[in-house]
């Protein structure tokens, strides 16, 4: 894990007393909310629907043990006891009080972690595979590129007022577990023929109003020419991009209005100017680098655990079910990656108690070298777990409610806040999350059923990512009125797809009957138990689930 040093902690300690001084002033009068407003936004403070909501950044997901208490120890004092993990892989505070925030930001400094930039048109928490360094199909650790690039980005000031917020999503591994194809830029390590490492660009993608994957506009960028390359598509987009109207002021339009190639060669164009500057990035850099993400001591283990088999084949039919859906392959023998699920039916999607981070961080501890990654599903992840130690970390999440083996199935569900808390947000989410879980609340359903993602948001902004949920669910407003917008066929993985609305807006209470009714009519005309959801509504179309949806009496 990095380590701040010198240069870091006084930039986040002088930010952090700059805004004290500025929420004295909006305090005590002397601005108005209107001047305080751009103020608050870049250290990451939000005016949401009841209160004001503070937003953390978790650089790629990865906290510390001792970070992670700290984010516990000011939910506790400065919130109401508990939290939210957003799709971005951050933490959000949604109660706290405008006189607390300068002391939590104090606080959060004394542990490395801040809240600059995780608002506002400038370039945002850089997110990644949340197995990066683990996992079996890695080409090259992210990790690495992306502390690179956001010590590149902090305060960057060519780019602090750029035309609209800027996304960037990193991955190292074959399989596309950090959603590149729906970022404003999303990048890819690769290796050439000759063994060399290099990345893949693709630019222009996201969701929200207009929903767009990204084209690939550079297959192999070489690894010195990382930060130069970005900052190339950065200057183009600064230049060209839409000023007069945020709701074309993305990247992602101008890709589409000039279309990939012109884009790509004004990109290379300006890159010709950088390319062999300060920006190059020297092999010691690069090594430099990678020296704060060295694999931790590894045991020599069997990767057959015998302890673990003989666990697996007795009668704790629990076990068996969380480790065959909430565990994942490692990389290491004798070790495994173990997911720990956000969605109990006791707390909304993503929502976590400070008493539950102080003790996941007492497992982090004892099982995971102290560390643990936040997804961007709103789960959380130990990436190195010894396998012999499996079934005790079980009996230790069963007891704080994180053990649902149900990761990848339908009721882990990524939702936004919704209108509960969201001042943008049309429509409710929470509670037609819970609604559909509660359907699905029968673990043999959700096994019969297979992976399938459910993603709702409470608006267009696609905070839940509905438009990659194999099952999205969209809130709308109709005449002061929620409704909802139900969505089928999209992924944000290797294969990403948007997913297609299927028809009328349903109300509220419809949404998750509508949810189960399709799920019937996948299992009714699949091909068989191997073809998942997202492959059988490819092969089949919509004809089937929306005729189970709005005319069940003929399906």
């Amino acid at each position: 894990m990095y380590q701040y040093d010198a240069f870091d902690r006084r930039i986040v300690e002088e930010r952090a007393h700059q805004f004290r001084e500025q929420v004295v002033r909006r305090i005590d009068g002397r601005i108005t909310e209107l001047e305080f407003k751009p103020l608050r936004l870049q250290n990451g403070l939000y005016l949401q629907l009841h209160a004001y909501m503070l937003r953390i950044a978790i650089p790629y997901g990865l906290l510390s043990s001792k970070q992670l208490r700290v984010l516990a120890d000011v939910t506790r004092k400065y919130d109401r006891g508990y939290a939210h993990w957003t799709t971005r892989q951050n933490l959000q505070l949604n109660w706290p009080k405008l006189e607390d925030v300068p002391k939590i930001l104090d606080e959060l400094a004394a542990v490395e972690m801040h809240a600059i930039q995780t608002s506002g048109n400038c370039i945002r928490n850089i997110t990644s595979d949340p197995y990066a360094g683990v996992a079996a199909d890695e080409v090259a650790d992210p990790r690495p590129y992306c502390e690179l690039m956001r010590q590149w980005s902090t305060f960057h000031p060519e780019f602090a007022a750029l035309p609209r917020k800027f996304k960037l999503a990193v991955t190292g591994a074959a399989e596309d577990r950090a959603a590149i194809a729906v970022h404003d830029i999303g990048i890819r390590v690769v290796k050439s023929d000759a063994g060399e490492i290099g990345f893949a660009f693709y630019v222009g993608g996201g969701q929200g109003r207009t929903p767009l994957l990204a084209p690939c506009i550079n297959a192999f960028v070489p690894e010195a020419h990382l930060v130069s390359y970005t900052e190339a598509i950065l200057r183009t987009y600064n230049r060209l991009g839409r000023r007069d109207n945020k709701f074309k002021a993305r990247i992602k339009i101008l890709v589409k209005a000039v279309g990939a190639e012109e884009f790509a060669r004004q990109v290379e164009e300006e890159h010709a100017h950088i390319a062999e500057g300060p920006l190059k990035l020297a092999r010691e850099d690069i090594e430099g680098f990678r020296r704060f993400f060295r694999p931790p001591m590894y045991e020599v283990l069997r990767d057959d655990d015998p302890t673990l088999a003989a666990a697996l084949l007795g009668k704790d039919r629990g076990l068996a079910s969380w480790f065959a859906h909430n565990v994942a392959p490692h990389r290491q023998p004798g070790y495994a990656i173990v997911n720990l699920s956000c969605k109990s039916p006791d707390l909304p999607p993503g929502d976590v108690t400070a008493d539950q981070m102080d003790a996941v961080a007492d497992l982090a501890d004892r099982f995971s070298f102290g560390a643990l990654v936040v997804t961007h599903r709103q789960n959380l992840v130990f990436t190195d777990v010894k396998k012999r130690d499996l079934p005790a970390l079980y009996a230790e999440l069963t007891r704080l409610g994180f053990a649902t083996p149900n990761v990848g199935k339908l009721t882990d569900i990524v939702c936004c806040p919704g209108l509960d808390y969201c001042s943008l947000a049309n429509a409710r989410s929470i509670s037609v999350a819970k609604q559909v879980a509660e359907r699905f609340e029968e673990l043999s359903k959700l096994y019969a059923v297979g992976e399938l993602h459910l993603n709702i948001s409470g608006c267009i902004n696609a905070c839940g990512h509905h438009h990659v949920g194999h099952i999205g669910v969209l809130g709308i407003d109709k005449q002061g009125h929620e409704f909802y917008q139900l969505m089928l066929g999209g992924s944000s993985g290797t294969d990403a797809s948007l997913g297609k609305v299927l028809g009328h807006a349903l109300v509220h209470d419809e949404v998750a009957p509508a949810v189960e009714r399709v799920v019937l009519a996948y299992l009714a005309h699949r091909a068989g138990p191997e073809e998942t959801f997202l492959e059988a509504y490819r092969r089949l179309g919509p004809a089937p689930f929306k005729e189970a949806v709005y005319d069940p009496a003929r399906a």
